[in-house]
């Protein structure tokens, strides 16, 4: 296997290209076409982009991109210079796949896409994965059911239990649970799921330059449950607990607060990082302050893995209208925490 030599020391990224019929290769050429705000993204990090060249070379003449889209076998045989797309291109997309159109084909493409992608981080050939948008319909049609990119890389790396990370420049919240119902997210909550979430969110938190993270804890239950007038006790069951034992490690950890206190107190900058105990729940004041500051961070994986914070947009896909600003700041990310 060729090492990786490129004469640079910044960490090399592998772009996985997302769902091929999605705005996945828009995005793509448009965070990585080297002019611009993109123009950033070669002072960050080398990206490699896994995915499909001639669906790149589409994606760059609906934007009119000035940039050259080569192929290669593996991330040492990359060139890197502004403007020039390395592709380690697995073959998998017919030329005629229609944009904007769930397909199994393009599921499962999306599929290998990431597959090959954490074969390369856990082998150390890449320091961090980016992950543009996968549609779950078109995944599942594949062949592959999983309910996201979350547990999918779990299932990659082997491992057991991660959590769903959003970064914002405003607030930065971690979930307890992601991908489920409501009534299931509720059953699934118990103190020792959010005592581990905790953790893995100071984790991050350290791992991101902040020496003592303030945690704030929401609550499950409107006004934390109003001293048990609203909802069955979940608060002192559930999450009362997992405070406790995260304070007593030493965490600053604080709740549980009402959830639409908690985010305004984050706002402010009173905590460093919120621990949503669901998917709506932390998902929806992220996406108020604009998905395109969004970041998704997969924590707890042996890979450092980040993500835009939106999905493939099948309705403006081909159009060449959708934005790369969460998937420059994604790449962002993604170097930065490579580099740590």
């Amino acid at each position: 296997m060729t090492m990786i030599n490129t004469g640079s020391d910044l960490p090399l990224v592998a772009v996985t290209m997302g769902d091929p019929a999605g705005v996945g290769p828009e995005i793509c050429v448009g965070a990585l076409r080297g002019d611009g705000p993109a123009a950033a993204v070669d002072r960050w990090c080398r990206p490699v982009v896994i995915g499909d060249a001639a669906r790149l070379r589409m994606a760059a003449q609906l934007l009119a991109a000035p940039v050259e889209v080569i192929t290669i076998k593996e991330p040492g045989q990359a060139r890197f210079a502004p403007g020039v797309i390395n592709t380690i291109d697995l073959g998998l997309v017919p030329a005629d796949l229609p944009w904007g159109e769930v397909s199994p084909v393009a599921g499962d493409a999306a599929y290998h896409f990431i597959r090959v992608a954490a074969e390369l981080a856990q082998r150390g050939e890449v320091a961090a994965i980016c992950t543009a948008p996968i549609n779950k319909a078109a995944l599942h049609a594949g062949g592959h059911v999983f309910p996201g990119h979350t547990e999918l890389l779990a299932d990659l790396t082997g491992t057991p239990e991660v959590s769903m990370m959003l970064s914002t420049p405003k607030v930065k919240v971690i979930h307890v649970t992601t991908h489920v119902g409501l009534l299931d997210a509720i059953a699934m909550i118990e103190p020792g799921l959010v005592e581990r979430t905790i953790r893995r969110g100071q984790d991050a938190m350290l791992g991101a330059g902040i020496e003592r993270p303030r945690i704030g804890v929401c609550a499950i239950n409107p006004h934390a449950g109003e001293n048990g007038l609203f909802g069955y006790g979940e608060e002192a069951t559930k999450i009362e607990p997992a405070i406790a034992a995260a304070r007593a490690a030493g965490i600053d950890a604080h709740g549980p607060l009402p959830a639409d206190t908690a985010f305004f107190l984050a706002g402010r900058g009173d905590y460093d990082l919120i621990v949503a105990m669901y998917h709506d729940q932390g998902h929806g004041p992220v996406k108020v302050l604009g998905i395109e500051a969004g970041v998704n961070i997969t924590v707890g994986l042996p890979v450092i893995r980040t993500s835009v914070d939106h999905g493939t947009a099948f309705d403006i896909a081909g159009t060449g209208r959708a934005s790369a600003d969460s998937m420059i700041e994604a790449l962002r990310q993604a170097a930065e925490l490579g580099r740590r």
